[in-house]
């Protein structure tokens, strides 16, 4: 069962708060089999409801190396409709990055090597081996802690359906960020001031940093780890959040926006404004996510 929007509004009509709660309510009357998304803006703040169910086809969950089922969530997302630059870029930790336009966050975070958050050391998601153990599925994407579905990088079948409905489109908006910018496929325009400028692949300015790691797991820098890459300034088309200012379609004025990229970061590691607290999960400080048996060990080689 979808909502409509006439449903969710003509609920309640006396204030937003009241919108919102009539929605839950529906929302449990419909048992949550079917994905289920709502945005509505109350006050100065958007907020997004959704039961993390995505409408494409996913991989077959549990499976071999991801033992949770795809189960219905109650989230609800609050981040600043009119977001704000901060003075310097906020690391995401273990934080869920933003939320995609389906409602399924988006969360890059990965285990700790030997599972020590003070090792300094973070298994990348999307290393392939690292995927496989893991889990992930085609649209970079799979289960946690009570089925919670979500993507550590580009949710193709979202990305996919997108541009199918609009091709001619130069950006296509995926979600927003836990600090309310924008966040927008890989694809946009090769000059950033100008949105009729050739629509191309955007490049982020990591890169696979050079020689061996001198502690932790040891071996060559091969992108198993997140630290084994580097952000170098002007490599690429965006900055070290993932992102760059400029018109989009949605706002033709300009903002600050993030990139998924096809290359590391994939998601942003870093917050270029201030996060809502809705958005913080995960273990507790100084507790890293649960390792598989392919990760317990793992030194490096080469």
């Amino acid at each position: 069962m979808r909502l409509s929007r006439r449903q969710w509004v003509t609920a309640a009509v006396a204030t937003p708060t009241a919108v919102l709660a009539a929605g839950w309510a529906l929302w449990r009357r419909s048992h949550c089999e079917q994905p289920l998304v709502h945005e509505e803006i109350v006050g100065d703040l958007r907020v997004i409801i959704s039961n993390g169910l995505p409408a494409h086809a996913t991989g077959d969950f549990p499976n071999p190396h991801d033992p949770v089922g795809i189960r219905a969530q109650h989230h609800k997302f609050e981040m600043p409709l009119r977001p704000q630059l901060a003075a310097a870029a906020r690391p995401l930790s273990f934080w869920q990055f933003g939320v995609a336009v389906n409602g399924v966050p988006f969360d890059p975070s990965g285990p700790f090597w030997n599972g020590d958050t003070s090792s300094g050391w973070q298994f990348e998601v999307l290393c392939p081996a690292n995927a496989v153990a893991l889990g992930i599925d085609v649209n970079r994407a799979h289960t946690q802690g009570p089925g919670m579905y979500h993507y550590h990088g580009l949710p193709t079948g979202v990305f996919w359906e997108l541009r199918r409905r609009a091709p001619d489109r130069p950006m296509h908006l995926l979600g927003y960020a836990a600090d309310g910018f924008p966040i927008y496929g890989p694809d946009g325009p090769a000059d950033a001031t100008d949105l009729r400028s050739p629509t191309r692949r955007l490049r982020s300015s990591y890169r696979l940093r050079w020689g061996r790691r001198d502690s932790g797991p040891g071996g060559q820098y091969d992108g198993t780890f997140v630290e084994d890459f580097e952000y170098v300034a002007g490599l690429g088309d965006l900055d070290q959040c993932n992102g760059r200012l400029g018109p989009t379609p949605e706002f033709p004025e300009g903002t600050y926006h993030y990139v998924l990229t096809d290359e590391f970061p994939f998601i942003p590691r870093l917050y270029r404004g201030v996060p809502h607290p809705s958005f913080r999960h995960g273990p507790p400080p100084g507790v890293s996510p649960p390792l598989p048996p392919e990760l317990r060990h793992y030194h490096g080689v080469g």
